[in-house]
């Protein structure tokens, strides 16, 4: 299914108990809007609603890659793909609206729809509640390390877009369509992954994400979301620690650093020289706060500062697979209850932890607010997870045995001065 584009399936786990108007969870997975699937098996539901049978859990399949995220409409023959930059998130939406329509025939509430992704998954997530006439489909959304910060400009759709045509020898829509799909994605690849995204085209998604929440764009859908310690320790242990990750992130730091001001330079040159260690954990520091962690508080600040609910969290747990850390995605198999999917966790983390979290996840599905009593909660301790607000900053952190709430300012998790502002460019 990964090489067709008959791929527009979605799976429900439910318990066949016969309760009617239970909170749905629709999960969208992650990869980098080129990878990934339903057929993840750290992703698959049954455990989930074993435990937590007062959930209906669903995950959709959408188009990735240049089939579900390419400009095609300035090309000669393009007139007739208006929409090729974003049909990715078209089919989100579709899967959307078919949860919306069906979903009470399994015995779940349609307006009470919780959207829940991880990587491209949390940026989905993120994004779907910018699209005009998306609120009718779900009220609350969380979010695991993904924010809008891989979509793209429509200028940057379109140079990336040439770039791929000349790769294959491509002028047309008509030549595309020659082209056997195993070397379209050999040109993916050699064009890079984290070029492919959605396009804020100004039409479909606004032109900046972070700006729509703060004007209130989606100030009545709740958020939870948060990230990882060491979010890129898993790029890292993916690719090596040596040459290869080094050799990667210098070069796109370089190439995207020609859009910051020298005085922007500066300040990201002081950040890195105060991370201690070799190159690759400046890198792996940096990309942290780029891709994940200024963009996170980016997010809470507007939707906090537009009258909106913004629940925040920071993951520490970390995995016992060499180099990883608390790196990007351990949490998956814990959320899912498959202790047993260790490739990225390295181990089963504590249960009463994994089961502790996941039950905040349910309770924030079913009310809004993932606070736990001490009844309710798994460890016998009551949680009142505090909203974000702009003058303390709180936000859950999910220590391994000890979760509690933390100010910002305690941990210093994000760098206002020296990369916060980097949010303005998105994908660097």
């Amino acid at each position: 299914l990964f090489r067709s584009e008959d791929c527009l399936y979605l799976n429900v786990w439910k318990a066949d108990d016969g309760k009617k108007n239970k909170p749905v969870m629709v999960w969208i997975h992650g990869g980098a809007f080129t990878a990934g699937g339903t057929v993840e098996p750290r992703e698959e539901g049954t455990n989930f609603v074993k435990e937590n049978p007062d959930a209906i859990v669903i995950s959709i399949e959408y188009r990735l890659g240049v089939f579900g995220f390419l400009h095609l409409s300035h090309l000669p023959d393009g007139k007739d793909y208006p929409d090729a930059q974003n049909l990715g998130l078209m089919d989100q939406m579709m899967a959307l609206k078919w949860i919306h329509e069906n979903i009470a025939s399994f015995g779940g509430d349609p307006d009470n729809v919780t959207i829940w992704g991880e990587s491209a998954g949390g940026d989905s997530v993120t994004t779907l509640p910018l699209i005009e006439g998306s609120h009718k489909y779900f009220k609350r959304v969380i979010a695991q390390s993904g924010t809008p910060v891989l979509s793209k400009t429509t200028k940057q759709a379109i140079d990336d877009t040439n770039e791929f045509m000349d790769i294959l020898g491509c002028k047309t829509v008509a030549d595309l369509q020659k082209i056997e799909v195993e070397k379209l994605l050999a040109a993916l690849e050699t064009l890079g992954d984290m070029r492919i995204g959605p396009e804020r085209d100004g039409k479909y998604l606004p032109l900046d994400p972070y700006e729509a929440y703060a004007k209130g764009a989606a100030k009545d859908i709740d958020i939870l979301q948060g990230c990882n310690k060491d979010e890129m320790n898993f790029f890292m242990a993916e690719s090596g620690v040596g040459a290869p990750f080094v050799e990667e992130y210098t070069r796109r730091f370089a190439k995207n650093s020609v859009l910051l001001t020298d005085k922007e330079k500066a300040l990201v040159e002081s950040f890195c020289k105060d991370v201690k260690g070799e190159k690759y954990e400046q890198l792996c520091r940096l990309y942290d706060q780029i891709w994940f962690i200024a963009p996170l508080f980016r997010i809470s600040e507007n939707q906090t500062k537009a009258g909106g609910k913004a629940y925040t969290y920071f993951f520490t747990a970390e995995s016992s697979v060499p180099l990883m850390k608390s790196g990007h995605g351990v949490e998956i198999s814990l959320i899912f209850n498959h202790p047993e999917e260790t490739r990225v966790s390295g181990r089963a983390f504590d249960e009463t932890f994994s089961k502790t979290m996941r039950r905040m996840w349910v309770q924030f599905a079913k009310t809004g607010n993932p606070s736990l009593s001490a009844k309710d909660s798994p460890d016998g301790k009551a949680h009142e997870w505090p909203l974000y607000d702009l003058k303390n900053k709180e936000m859950m952190v999910f220590d391994e045995f000890n979760i509690h709430p933390e100010k910002e300012s305690q941990r210093k998790i994000l760098d206002w001065e020296r990369t916060y502002f980097l949010t303005k460019y998105f994908c660097l």
